[in-house]
């Protein structure tokens, strides 16, 4: 078995999370360069472990305690979110370690109990609540749906640490613990991909934890998520980055997302492109046959319009097509524009059925769909140059 060990991040807290280089799907969300799980170690008078990891992880976790300090000496145990990747190996660790205490939000200690038959009770905690480690003190601030009901923030005040659990985090897996180790174009694009696929849906509460967060008076040395890299610097253009992201002001990006059959829908995909091009917007051409909901979910993120398009199969527009717009209603992007397109052979719903999903989502809808008769003719085209150059205009006007 590979010697794990814990990594130090002040004089008395450490890292005893895990790397999953493998993971590739989380949940819908493409995870091509895997994840970590972060689990917190801090050696106050009483010992306190700040989350656990996924269940495979169990051994992982387990090793890098022990490289520090025997893990039956932890007495306390906080849980910052109940879901599965960071409560998988809960139980287990409940019984090798047997804590005094384990606390979590009022909606945790309410959560993890429906998840496991826990023998253990748990101490909930709510916002301005803290406890004692004897010479060190935790407190906590309730971030519900931020993105669970159960959410919350903990604080060690005299190590200056927030603990964030799921926000300002990404799935990124590598050697290096800190964000100021990895290059800043790979953290600025897992770091918007995560609020794309994972916050976006609740941004109007990200706006007002972001606004509220100067009042509440903490002092911060580092950043501790539950995902990716430790920040220990740059906070004020990581809340900036946050602020920005949750306000989602259009811009003139505009993305056109379709599949084909027989390449009559991705021609007239291609007008459109013009068509956004000649009226001053930035197009970006999203194929689904080579490009995963979550990096569409990535791109809509700063866009300004969402164009789709389908051929009609079976009286239906393609899988790929309500795959990835439902996947996207449920995000819930804001302030865009949008219209549909599509070919087909003697039925030809896609384009309304896209164009419902569009109304659906309170995308603002320009202009009437297209739709072309097996293989789209030049008058069809023009249509499609047209519709592109209609949605420049409206985006000009509200960009």
């Amino acid at each position: 078995m590979p010697v794990f060990k814990a990594i130090k991040m002040s004089d008395s807290v450490y890292w005893v999370g895990a790397i999953d280089w493998k993971i590739r799907e989380f949940h819908g969300y493409s995870t091509l360069r895997g994840s970590t799980y972060n689990a917190y170690l801090i050696l106050a008078e009483k010992v306190t472990l700040m989350d656990a990891v996924k269940a495979p992880f169990r051994d992982e976790l387990l090793a890098r305690i022990a490289s520090v300090i025997d893990p039956q000496k932890i007495d306390y145990l906080v849980s910052n979110h109940s879901e599965m990747d960071h409560t998988g190996c809960l139980p287990e660790i409940l019984a090798a370690v047997k804590p005094e205490k384990v606390f979590a939000s009022v909606m945790g200690a309410r959560t993890i109990p429906k998840h496991f038959a826990l023998k253990q009770g748990i101490t909930p905690v709510k916002s301005g609540d803290e406890i004692s480690l004897g010479n060190k003190t935790l407190s906590f601030l309730e971030t519900r749906m931020l993105h669970w009901p159960d959410s919350m923030f903990s604080y060690l005040k005299e190590d200056k640490i927030l603990f964030s659990q799921d926000a300002f985090g990404m799935h990124l897996a590598t050697e290096e613990r800190y964000a100021d180790e990895i290059p800043a174009d790979i953290l600025d694009y897992e770091s918007k991909k995560y609020f794309a696929n994972i916050l976006l849906p609740y941004a109007s509460q990200v706006s007002s934890l972001v606004d509220k967060f100067p009042s509440l008076g903490l002092e911060i040395k580092t950043i501790a998520p539950d995902h990716g890299p430790i920040w220990r610097s740059g906070f004020e253009a990581l809340m900036g980055q946050y602020r920005s992201l949750a306000a989602q002001k259009p811009t003139r990006k505009a993305l056109v997302v379709y599949d084909t059959m027989w390449h009559s829908t991705e021609r007239m995909a291609r007008a459109i492109e013009e068509g956004l091009r000649e009226g001053g917007a930035q197009a970006r051409l999203l194929p689904l046959s080579c490009t995963h909901r979550s990096e569409v979910a990535y791109e809509i993120l700063e866009a300004g319009a969402l164009i789709v398009g389908s051929p009609t199969l079976n009286n239906q527009l393609l899988p790929t097509l309500a795959d990835t717009l439902t996947y996207l209603k449920g995000l819930r992007p804001r302030n865009l524009i949008g219209t549909a397109f599509g070919s087909y052979g003697w039925s030809g719903e896609s384009p309304a059925q896209l164009q419902a999903f569009l109304e659906e989502m309170k995308i603002e809808i320009v202009g009437k769909p297209v739709k072309a008769n097996y293989v789209p003719g030049k008058d069809v085209l023009d249509e499609c140059f047209a519709m592109g150059m209609a949605v420049a205009e409206r985006l000009q006007e509200v960009v």
